[in-house]
C-alpha cells in the first residue's frame, strides 16, 4: 500500500478584519496540490482584538470549473479569539440531489463526500472590527 501523503495550502493568510462585507479569495487548484486528494482538514484561526458583530468564513469547492461554488466546511465566530478545525472526507456519501449553498452553510458545520477540483475561502463579517482583528484560514489535504 502507498504511503498516505500530506499536502499544506493556506487558503486565507492572516487576514486584518476592519470592514463589513463579503469577500472571497482566489481559488486553489487541488490538482496542483495532490491528484488524489480525499481528505481534507481546515483550520480557521480567529484573532479577535475589537469591535465587530460575526465573522463566518466557508471553504467550497466547484464542480464545474468555478462557475457555482458550494459550501463544505462552516467557520463562525463573534467576539472571542478562537481556533476551529474541521475534517472533511470524499469517502462519505451526500444526500441524492443535494441542493448547494454559496455562503449559507450552517454554522460549524460541514458537509462531507464532495471535493471538487479546486477550493477557496469566503468571508463575510457584520460590524466593525477594530484592526487587531484577524482571520487565517489553513488546509491540509490527503490522498
Amino acid at each position: 500500500m502507498a504511503p498516505l501523503l500530506n499536502y499544506g495550502k493556506t487558503l486565507l493568510p492572516a487576514a486584518t478584519i476592519t470592514v463589513a462585507g463579503t469577500f472571497a479569495t482566489d481559488p486553489i487548484s487541488l490538482g496542483q496540490i495532490s491528484d488524489t486528494s480525499a481528505v481534507l482538514a481546515a483550520q480557521a484561526t480567529f484573532v479577535y482584538g475589537s469591535g465587530g458583530t460575526t465573522c463566518k468564513s466557508w471553504v467550497q469547492t466547484s464542480l464545474d470549473g468555478g462557475l457555482t461554488w458550494i459550501d463544505i466546511a462552516s467557520f463562525a465566530f463573534t467576539t472571542v479569539t478562537a481556533t476551529k478545525v474541521s475534517v472533511l472526507s470524499l469517502y462519505i456519501a451526500t444526500a441524492a440531489a443535494l441542493t448547494p449553498t454559496d455562503g449559507s452553510l450552517a454554522d460549524n458545520t460541514i458537509l462531507n463526500g464532495l471535493l471538487g477540483d479546486r477550493v477557496r475561502c469566503k468571508l463575510t463579517t457584520t460590524g466593525t472590527y477594530g484592526g487587531n482583528t484577524t482571520l487565517a484560514l489553513a488546509m491540509v489535504t490527503r490522498g
